[in-house]
C-alpha cells in the first residue's frame, strides 16, 4: 500500500495512472461490440466519439476551475463561492430549455459542441482576463457579481456541450451498447474534474512569482508566459487561460473528425431501438419536444433521480477540500493533494459499475443499477456524518465514494435513459432537461451549503441524505422500464437464440 501512495505523491504518477484508465476505457469501448458491428464501424465511431469526448472533458475543467482559483483570491469568502457557483448552475439548468431543442431541430451535436467549446473558450480568457486586473491592478469589483456573470455564460456554453455529444451517441449507439457508452460520458466527467482540480492546482503552483527551485521544463515554460517580469504576485490567472486554449486545440479536431451520423459518414442507417424507431419521419415541434419531458411521469422521475444526484456529486466537489483544510489538513492532505485524481479514477469506476450491470444483468434497465447507487450513497452520508471530526481519513474516502456513485446515477440518467426514452429525434432536449435537473439540485446546495458550513460542518452530509432517499424511491419505481423499442429487439433476440 505504502508503495502505491509513493507512486501517487511522484510527480509522473497521477499522469501515468490517468493514461492507463484511459488506455482501459478504449479497450472496453472495442471489447464491447454485442451488436457485432464490423471492424471499419467500431474504428470510425471511435474517432468520432473521443474528440467529441475529451471536448467536453475539458469544457468540465474550465468551469471547475474557479474552485481551484479560490485559494488564490482570498478576497472570495465560501459564501462567494456557493453564490458563484449556485448562480451558474441554475442559468446552465434553464439553459436545456432553450439549448436542447435548438441542437435537436437545427444545430446537431457537432455544431452544439464547437459552439459550447468556442463560447467556453472566450468566456476562460474573460475571467483570466478579471483576475489579472483584481491581483495586479488592484481592481475594486463586487467579487462574487463579477465572477457569477462569468460562471453563467460558462455554464451556458457548456450545456451545448452535455447536449451535444449525448445527441451524436444516440446515432452512433444502440440502446443495448448504451450503458457503457453512458460509462464513457461519466469517465469523461471525471476526466474534467481531474483536470480541473490536479491539473488546476498544478498550474497555480508553475506560475507562482518565486517559482519552485525543483520545477521542470514546463514550469520554466509557463512562468515565462504567464509571470511578467519582476512581479511579485502569483499568476493565477493562467488557470483559465490554459484551459481557454486547450479548448481551441479540440475544436480543429471537432470540425474535422466529427459526423453526426453514420450515413454522413458513409455508413447505412443504424435503427438504435429507441423511442425515436418508426418516428424518425414526423418533425417536432419546440412544444412537442418539451412536452416529451414535462408531460411525461416517467421522465419527471428521471429528472428526480438526476436531480438528486446533483446534489450528491456538488456536495462533495464542491466543499470537500475547503473542509479538510478547515478541519483536518494534515491528515487530510493525500485528498486535498489527489482530489482531482482521485474522483477521476474512482468516477470511472462508478460510470463502468452502472453502465455495465444495466447492459449485463438488467437488459439495459437503468433504473436497478441507480437504486443501488443512492442507497449506496444513503450509506456513506450516513457513515461520513458520525464520524466527520473524528475519523478524517473515512471522511475522505466516503467523500470519494459519493462521487463515484453519483457519476455512476448521471451516466445512467441524463447519459442513457433520458436517451432511450427520448429517443434520437428529442434526445438534446431530454438529456439536456435532465441533466438540468442535476444543476438544479447543485446549485440548490452550493447556496444552502455555504451558509450552513460557514456555522458548522455537521450538516454537510446530514444535508444530502433526505435525497438519497427520495433518489432511492423513485429509482425503485422505475426499476422495470425499457422504452417498447427495445423490448421488442430483446424479445426478438430471444426467440432468434432459441
Amino acid at each position: 500500500m505504502s508503495s502505491i501512495l509513493k507512486f501517487i505523491d511522484s510527480p509522473q504518477g497521477p499522469l501515468y495512472l490517468v493514461g492507463i484508465c484511459l488506455a482501459v476505457i478504449i479497450a472496453l469501448y472495442f471489447f464491447n461490440n454485442p451488436l457485432r458491428h464490423n471492424s471499419q464501424f467500431m474504428m470510425r465511431r471511435f474517432v468520432n466519439w473521443f474528440p467529441l469526448g475529451m471536448t467536453y472533458a475539458f469544457l468540465c475543467m474550465g468551469r471547475y476551475n474557479v474552485i481551484v482559483a479560490k485559494d488564490a483570491l482570498t478576497a472570495m469568502s465560501k459564501e462567494d463561492l456557493g453564490i458563484i457557483f449556485g448562480v451558474g448552475t441554475w442559468v446552465y439548468a434553464l439553459s436545456f430549455l432553450i439549448n436542447g431543442p435548438l441542437i435537436d431541430k437545427k444545430l446537431g451535436g457537432k455544431r452544439g459542441i464547437i459552439i459550447a467549446a468556442a463560447g467556453a473558450s472566450l468566456c476562460n480568457i474573460a475571467m483570466g482576463v478579471l483576475t489579472y486586473l483584481i491581483l495586479v491592478k488592484h481592481l475594486k469589483i463586487h467579487l462574487a457579481a463579477s465572477f457569477s456573470v462569468l460562471s453563467a455564460a460558462i455554464k451556458n456554453k457548456k450545456s451545448y456541450g452535455a447536449m451535444s455529444i449525448i445527441k451524436v451517441k444516440a446515432y452512433w449507439f444502440h440502446v443495448r451498447e448504451r450503458g457503457i457508452f453512458g460509462a464513457i460520458f461519466g469517465t469523461l466527467i471525471s476526466f474534467g474534474v481531474y483536470f480541473a482540480f490536479d491539473w488546476g492546482a498544478s498550474i497555480i503552483s508553475m506560475t507562482k512569482a518565486v517559482p519552485s527551485p525543483t520545477g521542470g521544463g514546463l514550469q520554466h515554460f509557463l512562468h515565462n508566459i504567464f509571470v511578467p517580469a519582476g512581479s511579485t504576485v502569483d499568476a493565477t490567472w493562467a488557470v483559465f487561460f490554459i484551459p481557454a486554449a486547450i479548448l481551441i486545440f479540440w475544436i480543429i479536431l471537432d470540425v474535422w473528425l466529427i459526423k453526426d451520423t453514420p450515413e454522413e459518414a458513409g455508413f447505412p442507417h443504424l435503427d438504435t431501438c429507441d423511442a425515436s424507431s418508426g418516428e424518425m419521419h414526423i418533425e417536432f415541434s419546440v412544444l412537442d419536444l418539451l412536452k416529451k419531458i414535462f408531460a411525461s411521469r416517467l421522465m419527471l422521475l428521471i429528472a428526480v433521480v438526476e436531480l438528486t444526484s446533483g446534489v450528491f456529486r456538488y456536495s462533495m466537489t464542491e466543499w470537500y477540500r475547503t473542509f479538510g483544510k478547515e478541519k483536518a489538513p494534515v491528515e487530510a492532505a493525500f485528498f486535498i493533494n489527489h482530489w482531482g485524481l482521485l474522483l477521476c479514477l474512482f468516477g470511472v469506476v462508478g460510470g463502468f459499475s452502472g453502465g455495465i450491470i444495466s447492459d449485463k444483468l438488467f437488459q439495459s434497465r437503468r433504473g436497478p443499477p441507480a437504486a443501488l447507487l443512492c442507497g449506496m450513497v444513503l450509506l456513506l452520508a450516513g457513515v461520513m456524518a458520525s464520524v466527520l471530526f473524528s475519523q478524517p481519513v473515512t471522511v475522505g474516502w466516503c467523500a470519494v465514494l459519493i462521487v463515484m456513485a453519483s457519476i455512476g446515477i448521471t451516466s445512467l440518467m441524463s447519459g442513457t435513459a433520458a436517451t432511450d426514452f427520448g429517443g434520437r429525434k428529442a434526445t438534446a432536449t431530454c438529456s439536456g432537461i435532465v441533466d438540468g435537473f442535476a444543476y438544479v439540485g447543485s446549485g440548490l446546495q452550493s447556496l444552502c451549503l455555504g451558509p450552513i458550513t460557514t456555522h458548522h460542518w455537521q450538516w454537510w452530509p446530514l444535508f444530502i441524505i433526505p435525497f438519497a432517499i427520495v433518489g432511492l424511491a423513485v429509482a425503485i419505481k422505475i426499476w422495470k422500464e425499457l422504452p417498447a423499442a427495445t423490448r421488442k429487439y430483446i424479445a426478438e433476440t430471444e426467440v432468434a437464440k432459441v
